[in-house]
């Protein structure tokens, strides 16, 4: 399903979901992912959600859930070993901010997303 190359790529509309409930779940403030266990996804280390959080914050617009035109910017790319995913984040204010979740996934059949990132690129 996903490409070993040198190029960028649609997410694929399989893991979308799996996006979707991560963000929803960060809208809640649920930054550990402790109330939302999201199937496919690692957990999330408390300095990870911090920082996320943090992130958030210093943006200075509350998150929303994923809008369609974020999804028209948002891609994974090869990195030798993993693939790297770019979501851009959408805040009540903007339906694609500046925000951006990045996120890997091994190349393993048993690996699930790890987030280790929001920030504006």
């Amino acid at each position: 399903m996903l490409k070993k190359d040198n190029g960028e790529h649609p997410v694929p509309s399989e893991l979308r979901q799996r996006f979707t409930n991560l963000v929803s779940a960060f809208v809640f403030g649920d930054f550990l992912l402790s109330k939302h266990s999201i199937e496919g996804i690692s957990a999330i280390g408390a300095n990870t959600a911090d920082f996320i959080a943090g992130q958030i914050a210093t943006y200075g617009d509350a998150l929303a859930p994923l809008s369609d035109e974020g999804w028209q910017r948002s891609v994974y790319r090869w990195m030798d070993d993993y693939w790297e995913f770019i979501i851009d984040l959408s805040t009540i204010r903007e339906p694609v901010s500046d925000l951006a979740l990045h996120a890997k996934l091994a190349d393993r059949p048993d690996a699930t997303l790890e987030v280790w990132s929001v920030h504006v690129p």
